[in-house]
């Protein structure tokens, strides 16, 4: 699978937004979001909304969230959260998967946008933790009130000992090995302002093609949605290789095997007007809000598999937490499994089960002297807290405080 690298760089993206964010001129230069559309009341919770323009030739901009930890802001974890696509918009990952509020199972509606609530399993309760949204071309160019966001950390130092986790999930397993890695170089090279770089976790994450694509079948077929018959005949036209198929007949089996959930509310939700004014959003800098956007990236694919990456890190002793939805069609935990097997890790904890309220929640194994945690959450699919909220808080609290699942 492809990590693509376009005419905008990945590490200033993410240093620059990291270094604004690091600093108490945040909420000068963004907005304090007080209360939203659609919640009742004030939140409670802390949000700052802003922009920072990267490069100002291009109009590539970043749009972010940053919910500060409820439980201890100024020592909690920082953690970037990238959603994947690529070209998804990590709004999705605020707002169903890790952030702090989101929409009522019902659909309600409040004063004519849809209602939200709080989330009890918000990741936010024991982090720091930044959205990313990239706005891109020249609809989204804006005036930041300051671009040199590097030297507010020598200033307003606020969040530069806090420990920093970079994570994502799908798409994102193309890109938070490679950030992770490339701000570990940065710091090795003694750049300013130096990240307290701990470590990355990805969920359900894309990572290589053949490892990936391989697992996609043996997962259809264990989870009963193909015959055995269909299964045998792919099995033997493709000998086991779906990833390139090398012959009509494996074609002709794959084709027999193939064929989304609803985030219209959150559509609805984000391109009412009240809603981006109270975000801080500014007028003209966006269109309609999609899921998943395409416009404006032009990629050159040149990084086709994550895995080194991944033991590049190992070698270095960062901590990893890999984790797998095990109803996940689109990467497997057949894949994932596989290709962690391929690093050639020295197992540290052997594959047992993990619980949450005294029933199994998912099996975990670890490696390389803890350093790598993998995991399943049973039940969960491609977005795994999406599905299983409370296993998946669980699983990450436990992980990110050092403890064992």
């Amino acid at each position: 699978m492809v990590m693509m690298r376009s005419r905008w760089s990945l590490l200033p993206l993410a240093c620059c937004l990291i270094s604004w964010v690091a600093s108490s001129a945040v909420a000068a230069a963004g907005t304090t979001v007080n209360s939203l559309p659609g919640f009742d009341g004030p939140l409670p919770f802390s949000l700052e909304t802003g922009y920072v323009e990267v490069k100002e030739t291009t109009g590539v901009n970043l749009f972010y969230y940053f919910i500060h930890s409820e439980k201890d802001p100024e020592h909690d974890p920082l953690f970037l959260w990238m959603t994947g696509g690529p070209g998804c918009s990590s709004l999705c990952g605020l707002t169903y998967e890790i952030g702090p509020f989101q929409f009522s199972a019902q659909w309600h509606y409040r004063n004519g946008v849809p209602k939200l609530i709080y989330h009890p399993e918000t990741w936010t309760k024991t982090n720091n933790i930044i959205f990313v949204i990239l706005l891109w071309g020249q609809d989204s160019r804006t005036q930041p009130q300051r671009k040199d966001s590097s030297l507010w950390l020598v200033d307003h130092p606020q969040f530069l000992l806090n420990p920093l986790y970079i994570g994502g999930d799908s798409y994102g397993g193309m890109i938070i090995p490679v950030l992770t890695l490339a701000i570990d170089e940065r710091n090795y090279l003694g750049e300013k302002p130096y990240f307290n770089l701990k470590g990355y976790l990805v969920g359900n994450p894309r990572t290589d093609k053949q490892f990936d694509e391989d697992a996609k079948i043996p997962f259809f077929h264990g989870m009963g949605l193909i015959s055995n018959e269909l299964y045998e005949r792919a099995k033997e036209t493709c000998s086991g290789k779906y990833s390139a198929p090398s012959n009509i007949q494996c074609v002709q089996s794959l084709k027999s095997i193939n064929d989304k959930a609803a985030y219209i509310v959150l559509k609805i939700w984000v391109n009412d007007e009240t809603v981006r004014e109270n975000l801080g959003v500014r007028k003209g800098t966006v269109g309609d809000w999609k899921r998943c956007n395409y416009v404006g990236l032009h990629y050159v694919r040149d990084i086709h598999s994550t895995v080194e990456y991944h033991s590049t890190l190992m070698r270095k002793g960062y901590r990893a937490l890999i984790y797998s939805g095990d109803h996940d069609a689109g990467f497997t935990f057949i894949g994932t499994q596989a290709w962690i097997r391929f690093l050639n890790l020295s197992v540290a904890e052997k594959w047992r089960p993990w619980y949450l309220a005294g029933q199994v929640a998912g099996f975990t194994t670890s490696y390389a002297s803890n350093n790598l945690t993998y995991a399943t959450v049973k039940g969960a699919g491609h977005t795994a807290p999406e599905y299983k909220p409370k296993e998946c808080f669980a699983m990450f609290t436990r992980w990110i405080s050092g403890k064992s699942l």
